[in-house]
């Protein structure tokens, strides 16, 4: 039995947005209102994924083989329908373009596996099972993993979107959100011996409450392609598989010890694109590799999820990762 629209844990998420509004019951209202309209709104079908061309246990590579192809790394987190939306799908303007993305499906059931091992037992036999090499295009987390395939299996290109790499950019006040996030959140995952999304989401609420008040209470008066375009990208936020507990453990000492240990990015070796959402509450512009003089940086006036699928996506983002990945 399927269960009703998110966010979820709903206790947890009203305790969020009730601290964020603390003194403005107006404001914690229109919230609620929000809340309200999002949860009873009426979900569309969800596309069938694309035909998978190969797998390595649980993780699979959909699209169709042929030259020039992309890897397209999502986030771990989070599915990879975000990256192929009907209607505004990234991967359909890539192969309108001429070029072959490939779309990596980390698939619903995770495998107890370690960061590393990801990179390592399942990106790298995928991507270099193609025969040549693919330009890599990583999003999100799926970006500090692609940048740590780069290292060990060179790209074509390498294209990172709203990612991640010097996790000390977080700041210490993020961080330490983290740090209490985890230190509640591990008893949990371990017990159940995987991290599901139940238990990931307070920490992205964790790192901009006042932010997740404002999108709900902006959406008590949205209009009706506005609510649209909010429910499938708060579902798709909120509907994610588990993740291993293993994975957890690591990304949860990424943020502590502020970095990826053994890899240097500045031996990647190829042409890198660092395209950063300006008001990215989830990956701040301090926290991406182009902070620390590698790669060469664009930013883009959007936030996390937009600079994607927004509705300004196909004129700013589309366009300067096609041009880039068109280069021999």
């Amino acid at each position: 039995m399927s269960r009703a629209p998110g966010p979820h844990p709903l206790p947890v998420f009203l305790a969020t947005l009730q601290a964020a509004c603390a003194g403005d019951p107006a404001r914690l209202a229109a919230a609620l209102a929000g809340l309200r309209r999002y949860q009873a709104a009426p979900r569309p079908p969800r596309a069938a994924p694309r035909p998978e061309i190969a797998r390595v246990g649980s993780v699979a590579l959909r699209g169709t083989p042929g030259p020039r192809p992309v890897v397209i790394v999502p986030s771990l987190i989070n599915a990879p329908d975000v990256l192929d939306l009907p209607g505004r799908s990234l991967v359909a303007h890539l192969e309108n373009a001429g070029l072959n993305p490939l779309l990596i499906d980390w698939g619903n059931s995770p495998e107890p596996l370690a960061l590393a091992d990801l990179v390592s037992k399942r990106l790298h036999p995928l991507v270099a099972g193609l025969g040549g090499p693919a330009a890599l295009v990583g999003y999100c987390l799926g970006g500090t993993l692609a940048a740590v395939l780069a290292a060990t299996l060179p790209p074509r290109r390498l294209a990172l979107l709203a990612t991640p790499w010097h996790f000390a950019g977080y700041g210490e006040a993020q961080r330490a959100a983290l740090a209490d996030w985890w230190a509640g959140a591990e008893p949990l995952a371990q017990a159940l011996g995987q991290m599901p999304m139940d238990l990931i989401q307070p920490a992205f609420w964790s790192l901009d409450p006042a932010g997740l008040a404002a999108k709900y209470a902006r959406l008590a008066g949205a209009d009706a392609d506005a609510l649209a375009d909010f429910v499938r990208l708060e579902d798709w936020a909120n509907g994610g598989a588990p993740i291993s507990l293993a994975a957890a453990r690591d990304l949860a000492a990424l943020y502590r010890d502020g970095h990826w240990p053994g890899v240097d990015p500045a031996r990647i070796g190829v042409p890198i694109l660092d395209i950063i959402a300006g008001t990215d509450r989830i990956v701040p512009a301090t926290a991406a590799l182009s902070s620390g003089g590698i790669g060469q940086p664009l930013t883009i006036a959007a936030g996390h999820v937009g600079m994607v699928v927004g509705r300004t996506a196909p004129n700013q983002l589309w366009p300067a990762l096609t041009q880039f990945l068109s280069h021999p």
